[in-house]
Order: C-alpha cells, then structure tokens, then sequence
C-alpha cells in the first residue's frame, strides 16, 4: 500500500523532466498549447495564442525563428500545409502569445497545428508532433437547444425508510432522451452547459470525469459550458442521453446563511446540444427540448455544503440507455429564469487528481469506526460495503480528533458535511459522491454491519485541474512536509475558484486569500487559466465605483473589500502577469483595475491618507501585534498604484503610467509624513508596519536602514518569532531576503515552537492552518467559528523557499531571464527545487560536504540565467570539472557584492566550489 506521504512525494518529487533527459540533440518544439491549454476544445477565443517550449540538450541554444501551419484537417497538416494559416518562416525567438492570424475561425471549427524552429546556428528542426484545438458555439444562434428541467419532483418514499438528517431539499432531477443513429459516424461532439450542476452520460457511461461543470460564475451576467468529444460513445441504431442536475452554486447553500438558499436561482436547468457528423458528409443535431422526460432517482439531496443522501433501492438500472422503459416518467419543463451569456469556460475542469488509502482504522465508540487517511485534502470518499436492503451508512467527515479518538466537526459550524448511502442489499455495493466535496483527513462510518478493512474507504481528491510545475525536496523532512502541506491546502482551495477553506460553511473566494498567495500557487501549479476564469469572476463583482469586493462571485459577503482584501484586483493581474508574460490578461483587466485606483484615490483624504471611517480587515489573524489599519490601507494604495503604473508601461499607455507614478511618490510622502517617525519607527511598531513599508518601498535612505533593524527588533524581541497575519506573512520572508537578513528568515523557516509553520507540522499538520494557534497543547482548539485546518494564506511562504533555497527566480517577466540563487544556511545539506516555467522545466540541485558545494542547474532553452556561486572568488569555482571561466555555455564571470556571478546559456551546468559562505 502506498500510504499518503508516498503517494504525496511520488507526484511531487520528479515529476518534471530534466532537459538532459530529453535525448534531443537538435532543438526541438515541444509542449504545443493553445490559450495555455493541450488540445483544447470548444473554445470561444477568435484570436487564440500559440505556444511551445523548445528543447535541447546542447549547450547554450536559442530559437531564431519558426513556421507554423495550421490546417483543416490530419490530413493536410501531414503533407506539411497548412490552408488556414502558414506564418512562413518568422525570424524571432518568441514561443509564447503566438496570435492566431489564419483564416476566420468560425463555430465548431477544428484546427490541427504544428511548428517547426531554427536554432542559433539557423538549423531547422523536424516538425513538432501534431496538436489540436477546436471552436465552441460562439453565438447565441448557435445554440438550438432549449433550457429544460424538472420543477415538479415526486417524493417516492419506499417503504422501511430509514431516519435519516434530512434538509427537506429537493432531490436531484434525472433526464433523459433517445435518438437513433443509422449511418457511420465520423465525429461527435457535445456542448453541455447547465444553471446548476450536472453530470451527462451517453449508453450508460458518463461523458468525462470532469466534476461539478460548469463551475461558479455570476449566473445572473455569465455561465459557461464545456465541449467533450464523445464520438466513441455514439452507437449505431438507438442511443440515449441521460443527465442528473443538482443545485450546486446555483440554487444549493452559499457560505454562512443556512437560512437562505436559491441565491441564484430555484429553477435547475439543462441545455445540451451534441453535433454528429457522418462519413457520409450529413450532419444531425441532438438537442435539449420539450420532447425529454424527466423523473427523480435515488440521489435524495445533493449540496455541497451538506452533502448527499443516496437511496441505492431507488436506483434505475439502464435509465440512461437505451431499451428503458420512461414511460412513467414525465415531460419536462422548459425556459430559464435567467438569461446569462452562455460562454466557454477558460480554465480547468474539477477532477480526481489523487487517492487516498486508509493508513489506520481505529472504533473509538462501539460501532463508530474512524478511518484516518492521512492527508488533509477537499474530496469525497468511495465505501464498498454490505448491508441488507434499507441500511444506513452514515459517513461523516473531519480535519482533526478530539482527544478521545472521535472526529472533531465543531469548526465546520453550518456544514453537514455528511453523506448518507442507503443500501440496496444486493452484495457488495460501491458509491461515491459525485455533487458535494468536503474538507477532511479523517472519515466516522456508522451503520456497518462489519468493521471496514483497507478496502471499504478510498479517500477521492478533488481539484481544478491546473498542471503541476513545481518539485521541492531537501535534506529537512520538516520542509519537505511543509512544501506537501502547501501543495495539498492549494489542491483543497482550488476547487474552480480560489476559495478560503474547502470544510466549513463559507468556501468563498475571498480576494484578500487569493492575492496574498497567488505567486506561491504559480510556484506550485500552472494556474494562468485558473486565474484567466477567476479576474472574470471578479470583474463581474467590482462595484459600480471601482471598489472591489471581499469575495468573488460576489455572495454572502460585501462589495467593500477594503484594504489587501480589494486590491486583489490589481495585484492578481499583474502577478499572472509577472509569471507567464501574459499581456493579453493584464489589457482586459486594466480597465478595471484603473477604475480601482480611482476609487482609492477618490475615497482619501487631500493628503492621501484613509478617511475617518472605512472597511477594514486588518493583518488578520495575527499573533497580539495588530497593525493600524490605516498603514495596511497607505501601504496597499501605495502598492496598487504603483503596480497599476507598470501595468500602463507594459501596455503602452505611457502618460497613464507617469501618472500613476506620480500618485505613488504622493501616497508614500504622506505614509512618511503621517507614519514614520525620524528614527525609522512606524506607526504601529509590529512587525507587519515594517514589512509592509519595506516589500512596497515606502520608506528610503536612512529611514529604510532604520525601518530594517525595527523589524529585526520585533522578530528579535519575541524570541525569533513572528508575530504576522495573513497581510504581514505574505511579505515577511521575501523582505528579511531584501534587507539582508536571508539568516533571520531561515530562523524563522526552521522554528517549531509556536508560533511557526513548524509547530503545527511537529503537531500532526498535514496542511497550511488558518490560525498559527489553531491548536496548541496548552489551549488545545481554537475558537470554532474561525478554525479551518485548511487555509493557504499562510502557505505564501513555498515562494521565499523556491526563490532562495532553491534560487529560481525570474528577472523579468516569463523566466525569459532566470536567477539561480541558491542560499544554502549550513543546516540544510542538500536541496532539490524544480519549476516548470511557461519557457521549460527550471532546476536548481545543490548539495554541501564540508566546504564543498556542489550545484547542478538546467536552464531551458531559448533562455538566458545568472547563476549566483556563493563564494567570493571565482578561482574557486569549476563547472563539469572545469575552471568555470573555460567552461562551456559560460558567457561570463564577474563578482557581485562578494558573490560570483556566471552568466549562462541554456543547458545542464555542474558548478562547483570551495569556501562556499552562508547568508
């Protein structure tokens, strides 16, 4: 059995491919994308971007130019044409927001690509394997196919019935519809949107794997669908469609208000639409209307806060295939109550993206069994059970035990978070939730007729499908954990919008959350397309007057984000940005992100500085070192303004850039002139009022000097702690780096006595806390109505590790231009850190056996890097056994604040040196 922490380092861990493994002597294209995804379909962009990497195990090799064709068809694109576009060879090295400048693209389209480069030397390569990507419906008279649902659902009640914690909640609604098929078919292809939440099978098997399409968004302005191929599933003679529809976002519980439900909506609703081609050249369109049928089924409830109620004696063999009798069933309703734009949806389905087997099953009552699966993680479980006809198994779900051994649920305060299978006595019977998902390490199973086995539990992760891109492994098991942690409290947040715990009743987007951590996230997934979907969904929320709000979609909480919270909508954009060079991104959010810092600047004073009164949350969840809320609300204009600048030079907009640069010498003059005190000291005195005056660069000079050692001060004062909430840890590691302290940082790292991530790891941690007191042997829980045990704001952390035990860093925007600069501290051995950058894999390996290092770096090609040898003399430094001056790839040699500096081409480098020297 593979327990979780395996299974964990087995995804993590080497997961990338080195590009010395790659066997490619020539530079090659690889990696080919479209809008950042590989062979997308159904897509509404009429302008998508092109993508590749390039791959070389030669030294110091670039692409000069390349050619790209797309065609019609397999078909051509192999004879080497290309009759919707032929770009001929383009003299430049860019593999990255390639516009599309073919023919028109119309809907349904598909279009086959390929590239082919030229290296340094001007050597062509062979052409890269053949990708895809397809049109969706781009206008609304593409749809022909109604909106249907069921508003009127029978409760059946069979006989023997067990009690079971009903919520009087509608029962999921079952359609279904025929049709035949008599003629070969060449393509199939469906389009599935729904105003709640659906799963659509065809012949008895569902259509993907995707869960709970077509994700979160403002129904009321916008709600997407998805494309799916299902050629393969189209039989000849009848076939059948079937679909269950759940409340979901749409019309299930939203956050706290257990009182109020159907927030957007009451009225479930279906449209489908699948597009058979045959090889006869006719076509025939499927559609969602009047004539399908409707019933309920054995899915009882389904909500995701609350969870499922499964009657396995209800179910209805083959009702979604052909040869069922529905002629109980009854018409369905048509019409929506909504009329939103229905568009595709740019970012990554939710799916199973790991499994957990039990590592211990304990009974700490008689008949209540407690299965630890060993990772926290957003999910659901699969039982295998037995049980006579109408037996209740009850499954409920936990982060935590008490100190008895029995599930600790007093945190997810309004959530149920508990399914309920009926059986149907038939065997052995397996199920799994497929319209709710919970936060959880540990699962109670009551109403077994057996105790469970190994077998009986399978723990299901659930997350939006974002790629990995990074790898991290050391010598500290401690770090190590505290990466999985990281990585792991993402998977659970990350759940088609970025949310703030996956257990209790909230499960918002909360902008504040999102935004201290989205560097971190690119350091661990690919989330350009995750966040491409939610800044729309942000948008959609700002007010009227450029204010952001507290969370996105905008529900339960308010429109007044307040300071760090609402900024999000600027630093969002450009960190993605920063990460993947995505322009495009930055010129459709700028708008909004203009219209924010008008608002920030409307709503202060003359001087710049926060009105008397004002929202605010604060640096939430510090440890006794709250920070005046009106150096959070300076700092963060200040910030906001400043990045809103250099969003206008990236796009051109020159004098709006000169603008917004003026306005940021004037809020940081009045934080000076209402903050700072001569001797450096800033209002407030904590820890977060340094850091933020010094990661923005609002103090300089002197006062900066100043600023610095205050901050030593308070970190020194309270024993080489910290003391900083979700606003002041973000920054806090990456400012002690600024200023020098790199040594204070790595205290901080290394501590586990509270409050440090450490702590919570030497407690049992298998994720990020929201609260560093969230449990402590003294106190034992925290306060219940704010206790999640899966909160990622404190994991921003993962990118002070990569940039500095690692040392990947980039200069610039795309890791066009790399850092390797590793910091080894002399407690740390050895380190491995990895990261798939949108220009190739990136790889830092360093290792110390007294005063030898040892560091192994691989640089993508078509990229440049800085490799930064922690010693002071260049003669002590050799590159594959080499004086690194001779080495090859080496462009050059210089020291820099009395480290040596070596310049690089692309390739896989072995340094070594003598002396090296610690932070």
């Amino acid at each position: 059995m593979m327990d979780a922490i395996t299974l964990v380092t087995a995804l993590l861990i080497g997961f990338s491919p080195s590009l010395s493994d790659s066997g490619a002597r020539e530079l090659t294209p690889a990696y080919l994308r479209c809008e950042y995804r590989v062979d997308p379909l159904g897509m509404d962009e009429t302008s998508p971007r092109l993508s590749w990497i390039v791959e070389s195990d030669v030294r110091n090799q670039r692409q000069t130019s390349y050619r790209i064709l797309v065609a019609s068809s397999p078909g051509i694109l192999s004879e080497d044409r290309g009759d919707l576009w032929d770009t001929g060879r383009v003299e430049s090295g860019e593999t990255i927001n390639i516009v599309y400048g073919g023919e028109r693209l119309g809907s349904r389209m598909r279009c086959y690509w390929k590239v082919r480069v030229w290296d340094a030397e001007g050597r062509p390569s062979s052409w890269s394997g053949p990708a895809l990507w397809s049109m969706g419906l781009l206008g609304e008279s593409d749809w022909q196919a109604d909106w249907i649902g069921y508003d009127r659902p029978r409760e059946e009640e069979p006989e023997g019935e067990p009690e079971v914690e009903v919520l009087n909640l509608p029962p999921a609604r079952y359609l279904r519809t025929s049709f035949r098929s008599d003629r070969q078919v060449h393509r199939a292809i469906a389009y599935i949107t729904v105003l709640g939440l659906c799963d659509v099978y065809l012949n008895g098997e569902r259509i993907s794997e995707d869960y709970f399409n077509p994700g979160w968004t403002d129904y009321a302005k916008r709600v997407y669908y998805r494309t799916y191929d299902v050629t393969g599933m189209v039989r000849s003679g009848e076939n059948t469609i079937g679909a269950v529809l759940a409340d979901g976002w749409f019309s299930g519980y939203l956050g706290w208000r257990q009182d109020i439900r159907d927030h957007y909506g009451s009225r479930l609703r279906l449209r489908a639409q699948v597009h058979i081609e045959y090889t006869d050249g006719s076509e025939e369109v499927i559609v969602s209307g009047p004539d399908w049928k409707a019933s309920t089924g054995p899915l009882r409830e389904a909500d995701l806060y609350m969870g499922e109620v499964y009657d396995a004696r209800l179910e209805m063999e083959g009702w979604d295939s052909p040869g069922f009798d529905d002629s109980g069933w009854e018409e369905v309703d048509t019409g929506a109550e909504l009329t939103p734009a229905v568009q595709a949806h740019p970012g990554p389905p939710v799916r199973a993206v790991a499994e957990f087997t039990p590592v211990s099953i304990a009974e700490p009552r008689p008949g209540e069994y407690v299965v630890d699966l060993g990772q926290i993680f957003a999910g659901v479980v699969r039982i295998s059970v037995r049980g006579r006809p109408g037996q209740k198994i009850t499954i409920r779900h936990a982060e935590r035990l008490n100190p008895d051994g029995t599930i600790y649920i007093e945190n997810l305060r309004g959530a149920r978070a508990t399914d309920y299978y009926i059986c149907k006595g038939d065997g052995v019977e397996t199920w799994s939730p497929r319209f709710t998902f919970h936060g959880f390490q540990y699962v109670e199973l009551t109403g077994l007729s057996e105790p469970p086995i190994e077998d009986s539990v399978t723990g299901i992760a659930l997350s939006s499908a974002t790629p990995l891109a990074g790898s991290f492994e050391c010598s500290e098991q401690m770090l190590n954990r505290l990466h999985q942690n990281v990585y792991w409290t993402q998977a659970a947040n990350f759940i088609d919008i970025p949310t703030d715990c996956p257990q209790r009743d909230e499960r918002l987007g909360w902008t504040g959350d999102a935004q201290v951590y989205v560097r971190a996230a690119a350091m661990n997934t690919d989330v350009q397309t995750f966040f491409t979907k939610w800044l729309v969904d942000l948008e959609d929320a700002q007010r009227a007057d450029g204010q952001f709000p507290t969370v996105a979609p905008l529900k339960i909480s308010g429109g007044d984000g307040g300071p760090a919270w609402a900024d999000a909508g600027v630093i969002c954009p450009w960190t993605i940005y920063e990460v993947y060079e995505d322009r495009r991104l930055l010129a459709r959010r700028y708008d909004s992100m203009k219209r924010f810092i008008e608002f920030c600047r409307g709503r202060s004073t003359p001087d710049l500085l926060p009105p008397e009164d004002f929202h605010a949350f604060g640096d939430w969840l510090n440890i006794q070192a709250d920070t005046p809320k009106e150096v959070i609300y300076t700092a963060y204009f200040a910030y906001s303004t400043k990045l809103t600048a250099r969003a206008a030079e990236v796009l051109g907009r020159m004098s709006e850039a000169a603008e917004y640069n003026t306005l940021f010498e004037g809020i940081r003059s009045a934080f000076n002139r209402a903050y700072v005190q001569e001797d450096g000291r800033i209002l407030g005195d904590t820890q977060t009022s340094y850091v933020l005056a010094l990661a923005y660069d609002l103090v300089e000079g002197d006062r900066r000097e100043q600023a610095a050692q205050h901050l030593i001060s308070r970190i020194r004062e309270r024993d080489w702690h910290l003391s900083t909430g979700f606003v002041g840890t973000k920054d806090l590691m990456l400012v002690l780096t600024k200023i020098g302290a790199t040594d204070v940082a790595y205290r901080l790292l290394h501590n586990d006595t509270f409050p440090s991530w450490g702590f919570t790891i030497r407690h049992g941690a298998t994720s990020i806390w929201e609260r560093w007191d969230g449990w402590t042997p003294e106190a034992g829980f925290q306060d219940p109505g704010m206790n999640s045990f899966a909160h990622y704001s404190f994991g921003a952390v993962y990118q002070w590790m990569v940039e500095n035990i690692g040392g990947i860093r980039s200069n610039g925007p795309g890791y066009r231009n790399i850092t390797i600069a590793p910091q080894p501290d002399g407690r740390i051995t050895w380190a491995r850190v990895g990261y798939n950058s949108i220009r190739g894999p990136i790889q830092s390996q360093w290792k110390t056996e007294g005063l030898t290092l040892s560091l192994d770096v691989t640089i993508p090609a078509n990229t440049t890097a800085r490799v930064v040898i922690p010693t002071a003399d260049p003669g002590d430094v050799t590159e594959s056994g080499r004086a690194v001056r001779d080495a090859e790839g080496v462009e050059g040699v210089s020291v820099e604040h009395g480290r040596v500096i070596v310049t690089v081409g692309s390739g896989v480098y072995h340094f070594a040196c003598t002396g090296w020297i610690t932070p």
